[in-house]
């Protein structure tokens, strides 16, 4: 519920920002992507403290209290007096609700280590991600009509039911829970000498600054792994986000539908979502069925999840094609319309691909590689769609779709490099090779116990 919650706030102003313009005299055309660049800002800041803090002081607590503020804020924004301020509320409200993007990954890790599994479980969260955003122009179009100060007001209301659930998430990180553990029984039986792991950790500003907090930016610039993740899901991010700004043009500016129903047009991009949903469970259960008959290509960590991206950025590049070509006044509605198919198809195929990849390759650190392409790729969202209207005015809705097209062309082979050469690039990761020392220690432990046993 916090990813929908996420999701839907990061577009919710999206068909609302004529109507918020008109009340607070905003004359400035640019300054209509801000309500929505704000709130990706906030995306960028967010992982990078709270993904970390998830690893020091657990998921819970790095869940509770940002969505809590999540919930304080888009109040905030219902109740805003001026344009700055509804500004610098919505930078806040993304800050935190940045958070389950940073965490879920890491709490996957903790709850599922059967691969198919977890990798189900990002499917399904993936796709919250990609669904959510769909539905908020629908409910600011229509809304906002009458005042689009209840387009916040919604979005408070679905926070205050995500509340529920929430309240009674169990704690999920091992460190923490063993933590926990140790100072029941420091309590119950006098002892001080019983810690756990964590305990013994460093937790000063230092360590918590140098290495905690710079995790994800050592990640970044030092593992080829995410650095190229990031290069591609930043850039599909920044056109999902784009099309928020593209839609108008075409569907108000070129076929003359009033903001409700032009928000009707990302549907199509729901649809192909459950299409690739579709497809991944096809993919999962073909891979299980290899795995049994121990099939060579059915053993490799980068076969697991990969070839879905393979199949996905030709989707997604054909879609703004396709988007492009086909939006003209003399060209019925429905076709350009329909480009949302493989949008959405190709979109959630490269982001459940690669970031499972990114899940199964970290691990314990997976919160981490998810506030890293959570910190790039909303820079990407929060900065392309300033470029939107000068670009398409320039080369119009053909040629400024077909430059992204290409763009995306270009980018179709990092997954199809992974399978070839992500083993080895893996081998000489810092984090990997940590990961691999504890799984070998844990292993040796566990052997010696069941001999002494």
């Amino acid at each position: 519920m916090t990813v929908v919650n996420s999701a839907l706030g990061s577009s919710l102003p999206s068909n609302a920002t004529s109507f918020i313009a008109e009340d607070f005299n905003v004359t400035k055309q640019e300054q209509l992507v801000l309500p929505i660049s704000a709130y990706l800002i906030g995306y960028v800041v967010g992982p990078l403290f709270l993904g970390p803090l998830s690893e020091v002081y657990g998921r819970k607590l790095m869940m509770i209290l940002p969505f809590s503020v999540f919930t304080l804020f888009t109040l905030a924004c219902a109740l805003a007096p001026n344009w700055p301020a509804l500004l610098v509320f919505r930078f806040i409200v993304g800050v935190m609700a940045s958070s389950p993007l940073s965490v879920v990954g890491g709490l996957f890790a903790d709850l599922f280590d059967d691969p198919v599994l977890r990798g189900r479980a990002m499917a399904v969260f993936m796709a919250a991600t990609t669904i959510g955003p769909i539905f908020a122009p629908i409910i600011s179009g229509f809304v906002s009509t009458v005042s689009w100060r209840w387009t916040f007001w919604i979005g408070l209301i679905i926070a205050g039911l995500s509340w529920i659930p929430l309240a009674v998430m169990p704690e999920t990180y091992a460190p923490i829970i063993l933590k926990t553990r140790a100072k029941k029984m420091r309590e119950a039986q006098g002892h001080t000498h019983i810690d756990a792991p964590l305990d013994l950790e460093d937790h000063g500003l230092k360590h918590m600054l140098l290495v905690t907090l710079t995790r994800p930016i050592r990640m970044i610039f030092f593992e080829a792994i995410i650095s190229f993740t990031c290069l591609y899901i930043s850039l599909c991010y920044a056109l999902y986000y784009l099309f928020f700004q593209t839609y108008p043009i075409i569907y108000q500016g070129i076929y003359r539908m009033s903001p409700g129903v032009s928000g009707l047009a990302f549907l199509p991009i729901a649809v192909g979502a459950f299409i690739a949903l579709g497809i991944f469970t096809w993919y999962d259960d073909f891979l299980h069925r290899a795995k049994k008959r121990r099939a060579p290509w059915a053993l490799s960590e980068e076969y697991r999840r990969l070839p879905l991206a393979c199949v996905g950025g030709p989707f997604f590049s054909i879609s703004l094609f396709w988007l492009g070509w086909s939006s003209r006044a003399d060209i019925h509605w429905i076709v350009p319309m329909l480009a949302g198919l493989p949008f959405g198809i190709g979109f959630l195929l490269i982001f459940i691909a690669l970031l499972n990849y990114l899940t199964d390759a970290y691990e314990t650190f997976a919160a981490s590689a998810m506030a890293a392409t959570s910190c790039c790729r909303s820079i990407f969202g929060a900065l392309l769609p300033f470029a939107v209207k000068p670009m398409y005015g320039k080369l119009g809705v053909p040629w400024a779709s077909s430059l992204l097209g290409f763009l995306s062309l270009g980018m179709v082979i990092i997954p199809f490099a992974f399978i070839r050469y992500g083993d080895r690039i893996r081998a000489h990761s810092e984090f990997c090779r940590y990961l691999k020392q504890q799984k070998e220690t844990h292993e040796k432990d566990v052997a010696r116990e069941e001999v002494v046993a």
